[in-house]
């Protein structure tokens, strides 16, 4: 029968002895790292890739050189494949990237050969070339339509004043109003109104003369707020009413908010003499389902 204590023999020789201090050292220092601090380690050490790259984007499958990813020194997938980063790898030893995959294929053939996607994808592949940071891309996509058009149109609409702020107004009083009347649909009143003084069939012959000829306290005389929910304007553009109209639905109708409008008249507010405001009023019909 073998019986194990809890204490060992210490030998008599001196000179075999360990002090606790010695295998507290043996201890803290490692002749070599274990298996979970070498696994911690590893991340932190310069990775090699293949020249022939196989990815793994968001569950998309791809292929292409290493030089292609690195195309651009600038990129985001430039830093990513230099080496000093680490990148994880699926089961099947594909590099592992956490995104969605739908337009990547359109990022590869841009680094590959400079080809650009078909318009109804190029909103969703700007956006990708966002993320992943590659410069080229994004100047030739908004060289090209419907890119080129949203920033003329964006320029139009840095004339007028909280225009976004406006917006969210009418989804807020569209809810509201819905939500009070349990009703499918709400309507609101919106003004929309290119220039500042009021237009009569008694000045418009003679409008532009008689607009600057007009002192600071005559203008007062003017100002006022017609009785709407949101009011829009005024600006100074070719652009007329029209055209920001055509903005108002489009934004909206890009946040999933289907709307119809109409004019319902103008404001026929009396200012002085004779004249009276005019300024269109449309009728917003917003509909939640």
């Amino acid at each position: 029968m073998v019986v194990v204590t809890g204490q060992n023999k210490v030998s008599g020789n001196p000179d075999d002895a360990m002090s606790s201090s010695d295998a507290e050292d043996d201890f803290q220092e490692p002749a070599t790292p274990t298996a979970t601090q070498a696994g911690q380690a590893l991340p932190l050490l310069p990775q090699q890739f293949p020249e022939v790259v196989p990815l793994n984007v968001g569950g998309m499958y791809f292929t292409t050189r290493l030089s292609t990813l690195r195309r651009y020194e600038d990129t985001m997938l430039a830093a990513m494949f230099s080496g000093r980063h680490y990148i994880p790898r699926d089961a099947e030893g594909r590099y592992f990237i956490d995104r969605d995959g739908t337009y990547f294929g359109d990022i590869l053939n841009f680094l590959r050969s400079g080809d650009l996607p078909p318009r109804e994808r190029v909103r969703s592949v700007y956006k990708e070339a966002q993320y992943y940071s590659i410069g080229p891309l994004l100047d030739n996509l908004e060289d090209i339509q419907p890119l080129k058009g949203e920033k003329v149109r964006q320029a139009f609409l840095g004339l007028m004043p909280y225009y976004k702020d406006h917006l969210e107004r009418i989804i807020e009083i569209a809810k509201l109003r819905a939500m009070q009347r349990k009703a499918r649909f709400a309507k609101l009143k919106v003004c929309v109104f290119k220039e500042e003084m009021p237009i009569t069939p008694y000045e418009c012959p003679h409008f532009n003369s008689l607009r600057f000829e007009r002192s600071e306290s005559e203008t007062k005389l003017f100002e006022h707020h017609c009785e709407v929910d949101v009011s829009f304007g005024p600006w100074e553009a070719v652009a007329d009413v029209y055209d920001l109209l055509n903005c108002i639905v489009t934004d909206l109708s890009d946040r999933g908010i289907t709307v119809d409008h109409q004019c319902i008249g103008v404001c026929d507010k009396h200012l002085i003499n004779h004249y009276y405001c005019k300024r269109p009023i449309y009728e917003f019909k917003i509909t939640w389902w």
